[in-house]
């Protein structure tokens, strides 16, 4: 098979084995401290609110370390081991100081994934091809999270939640071998941090300030952060009502929510890799940010499982399309510069920064209002995101196919 498609195909596992691998924690570890060992939802959200932090810490640096680092798929690998870590240290010793460590790991590990596995695509790829693989890459990430959210619910109802936790190791075994199937010299490092074509040639990155000199960058980024703080604690506080009401059954509704957005999810991920270059990034990623306030405002309508599994579906639009134009429009607005990753971790730590914010104030309002007021506090962030992002954020495809379109970004950043 030639070298090219074969690529393709390591690629594409994986992006749906680090899914499985990262599906098979993160998701069902509230539910789990809620349930099975009767933490409240401070504690839990004091657990995730700790880990945000961590991955501020890390995000930034993090992205420098892949611009600069060629050993990149020895980077996937230390990150695999310390999510199988993590998640034998949570099943086997679910105490405070435990799982904050496990969590903190977790971090760290999560923060060199996305951006190392981007990096891996533009420098095997390169910009051409660059929507249709990340549309491709997204769309395998969403496969992997639906199938992982079935067997783990297969497993969490036959073998109890701690069970869940052993899918870990297992798939991050089978993640390692998949990016061992690609080769290293495949990867041109200098094209992976965003150093190609002609305006690039062979000039040294960009000095750091560009990135936080670029207003669409930071808008994007504002953006980007107001998003996640929306979205972070939606799907945990819908699992928590689910579990609350449904005693025994709670690993079982939590793959069902988590089953209703992936499903949704992975056409919106190939509707990026379809459309983005001919449509524009904007208009998907207004879209994206419209579902979100609608989602909190139905969260509040009713607490029937049907009504919450079916508005839980809007989730797949929203955060699919968020998933997969991320790392493009970061492309789009970094070209030339030298600091593609960097910029990653950048919008990354605005990006935990939301989500952790999230988790913390979300449960301090379910506490003390109830859930539904927390959906609509939740619901009034999305809408300040969606029009900061309608009113300021420009076009930055590299070519507008209609003349009504915002103007472009076209040039690269620049001093």
């Amino acid at each position: 098979m030639p070298l090219q498609p074969r690529l393709g195909y390591a690629l594409d596992a994986l992006n749906f084995l680090l899914a499985d691998v990262a599906g098979a924690l993160g998701p069902y570890l509230g539910i789990f401290l809620l349930t099975r060992e009767h933490w409240n939802q401070a504690q839990i959200g004091l657990v995730a609110t700790l880990g945000g932090i961590a991955g501020l810490a890390v995000q930034t640096p993090m992205g420098a370390l892949i611009d600069a680092l060629q050993a990149k798929r020895g980077l996937i690998l230390a990150a695999l081991a310390l999510l199988a870590a993590s998640a034998v240290a949570v099943a086997l010793l679910p105490r405070l100081a435990i799982v904050i460590a496990a969590n903190l790991l977790l971090a760290v590990a999560g923060a060199a994934l996305a951006p190392t596995v981007a990096a891996i695509t533009l420098g095997i790829f390169g910009r051409a091809a660059l929507a249709r693989r990340l549309g491709r890459n997204a769309a395998f990430d969403h496969a992997g999270n639906l199938a992982v959210a079935v067997i783990a619910g297969g497993i969490g109802w036959w073998l109890g939640q701690r069970a869940v936790f052993a899918l870990v190791p297992i798939f991050a075994a089978l993640a390692a071998a998949a990016v061992l199937a690609i080769p290293g010299r495949a990867i041109d490092h200098r094209r992976a941090r965003g150093m190609d074509g002609e305006d690039a040639g062979n000039e040294p990155p960009a000095r750091w300030r560009v990135l936080l000199e670029h207003r669409p960058l930071l808008i994007f980024a504002g953006c980007v952060a107001l998003f996640h703080f929306a979205n972070a604690a939606m799907l945990p506080l819908v699992g928590q009502k689910l579990a609350l009401a449904h005693r025994g059954e709670e690993t079982a509704l939590m793959s069902g929510c988590i089953i209703a957005a992936q499903a949704v999810m992975l056409p919106m991920a190939m509707l990026v890799g379809a459309r983005a270059d001919s449509w524009g990034r904007k208009p998907l990623f207004l879209l994206a940010l419209a579902v979100l306030p609608l989602r909190g405002v139905l969260f509040t309508l009713s607490s029937r499982t049907e009504w919450l599994l079916a508005v839980q579906l809007l989730d797949g639009v929203g955060a699919g399309l968020v998933g997969a134009l991320g790392p493009l429009i970061l492309a789009d607005l970094t070209r030339g510069t030298g600091h593609y990753n960097a910029s990653q971790g950048v919008v990354a730590t605005m990006q935990g920064l939301g989500a952790a914010l999230s988790s913390a104030a979300a449960g301090i309002v379910v506490v003390r209002a109830g859930y539904s007021a927390a959906f609509l506090a939740l619901a009034a962030i999305a809408g300040a995101a969606l029009l900061t992002f309608l009113l300021a954020m420009p076009e930055t495809a590299p070519a507008a196919p209609t003349a009504s379109r915002t103007p472009n970004v076209k040039q690269p950043l620049t001093l």
